[in-house]
């Protein structure tokens, strides 16, 4: 087996559950990947932003993590690549510095949009909506799965390029069988 193909059936293994799960998109599905379990896997976790960091465009000024489960990918992937990382929430904060992303300045800068599951795609995309806003240059999304649910469509309405290490079909074909 390929070093890519191990490292799909690992996050297969580790995070693949089954039952009946409500999705952000409101979708029913009888499969779900709890990413949690592949990012709090610190040996799995740097597998994964080893192989993302090859998913990254040149020329990028830095990593916008978003909250909750980009942040851990981006903060690897920083590591890895020396890039700075923005810590993007879903929506400001209404107290303190009331930032939409910490660590640094958003206005000008080029940056790559870390997520770790996409589905639909529209928490990302109004993310990178409200950080477009404050003066950011999108140049591309970065995902560990693409559920194929119709997010890569929905971002590319926005000229969103997604890039994803897996998308769901392929993690299936590399689960082993139980």
């Amino acid at each position: 087996m390929a070093v890519r193909e191990i490292l799909g059936e690992r996050i297969h293994r580790a995070s693949n559950l089954k039952g009946r799960f409500v999705l952000r998109s409101g979708v029913v599905s009888d499969e779900y990947f709890d990413k949690y379990l592949f990012e709090s896997d610190p040996a799995l976790l740097r597998e994964i932003a080893e192989a993302i960091r090859d998913l990254l465009p040149e020329g990028i000024d830095a990593l916008a993590g978003l909250e909750m489960g980009g942040i851990p990918i981006a903060t690897v992937l920083s590591q890895l690549t020396g890039l700075p990382t923005l810590f993007a929430r879903k929506k400001a904060k209404e107290y303190g510095t009331c930032k939409l992303a910490e660590g640094g300045a958003i206005q000008g800068r080029r940056l790559v949009v870390v997520e770790d599951v996409i589905t639909s795609g529209g928490q990302v995309r109004l993310s990178c909506q409200e950080l477009r806003r404050l003066g950011a240059e999108i140049v591309c999304v970065v995902a560990v799965i693409d559920r194929e649910s119709g997010g890569a469509a929905n971002l590319a309405q926005d000229n969103l390029e997604l890039r994803a290490l897996f998308t769901m079909s392929e993690l299936k074909r590399m689960a082993l069988p139980s």
